[in-house]
């Protein structure tokens, strides 16, 4: 099974992919192993030439060194090979398994991250109960041949809208990083500038030396959080939306209805939804019976 330290730890900052073309002459043990040192947060197994039994027995290989260093390890694309080797979770393209199903096999701890190239395909994998996503590409990438670059728009339309982890993705680098960043984004995911460098974990530290920084000016807003009322106790929040509030009182997977200054917010709605200083929230919770 999935480690219990990892199940659900969304608590990311740095995404790295594999990506063994950018790296000819290194194994990916090594050359993600160098990542992890730098500060690499989550690792992604993802190869779309390789055979099935190759990437059977890297993922593997991955388990065992990302065990070592306590990260999650996703796999793209085969959920069986997830399972087999024990990684915390998958990651899926909009043509892939669909997510209902993908959460039938793999059960509710493990992770699961779709790739998402417009707002409404973010909000329609956050409905359907994705861990987090991947906003992109923000800038052309080898990686995606023929997909549009969705641009900063995106990114700053996802920090606005989404409630779940998002992470951008797409022809970042340690030079256009910062206006990844200042266009909302958390969470960055790099590939060719990670993996194809000569130094992985000088890299890496670098991308996080740029998160952390951006990080910690934000820190003095996020932490004020906003006055609210919830079920008819005043407290503070850091939600922005109804459905992040939703998740902060752990209701997410539960059958609720939630009323807001008195009006009723349909589900559609939640992730659309802010939360403004002095608003009064009923989440009610119910069972239904027969």
């Amino acid at each position: 099974m999935a480690d219990a330290a990892s199940k659900k730890k969304l608590d990311f900052q740095l995404y790295v992919i594999t990506g063994a073309n950018y790296h000819p002459g290194r194994s990916i043990v090594d050359v993600i192993e160098q990542a992890l040192i730098g500060g690499a947060d989550i690792v992604q197994l993802r190869d779309k030439t390789a055979s099935k039994q190759d990437i059977r027995e890297c993922a593997h290989k991955l388990r065992q060194l990302t065990r070592r260093y306590g990260v999650p390890f996703i796999i793209n694309d085969y959920i069986d090979i997830a399972l087999e080797a024990e990684a915390d979770g998958v990651h899926l393209g909009q043509d892939d398994l669909s997510l209902e199903e993908a959460r039938r096999l793999l059960g509710p701890d493990r992770i699961i991250g779709i790739s998402t190239h417009s707002i409404e395909q973010g909000l329609a994998a956050q409905a359907g109960g994705a861990d987090y996503i991947g906003v992109g590409p923000v800038y052309p990438t080898g990686t995606k041949p023929g997909r549009a670059a969705v641009t900063t728009s995106y990114v700053q339309e996802a920090a606005a809208q989404i409630a779940i982890p998002f992470v951008a993705i797409g022809g970042i680098t340690l030079s256009n990083v910062d206006t990844v960043i200042a266009a909302g984004a958390a969470r960055v995911c790099a590939v060719s500038e990670i993996v194809g460098a000569d130094d992985p974990a000088a890299v890496c530290r670098a991308f996080k030396a740029k998160l952390n920084a951006a990080a910690s000016q934000a820190q003095p807003h996020d932490f004020a959080g906003t006055g609210v009322t919830v079920n008819g106790v005043a407290q503070r929040t850091t939600a922005r939306t109804v459905w992040e509030l939703i998740c902060q009182h752990r209701l997410e997977d539960r059958r609720i209805v939630v009323e807001l200054d008195g009006e009723i917010v349909v589900r559609e709605e939640w992730s659309r939804t802010p939360i403004r200083e002095g608003a009064a929230v009923e989440l009610v919770h119910f069972v239904g019976g027969g």
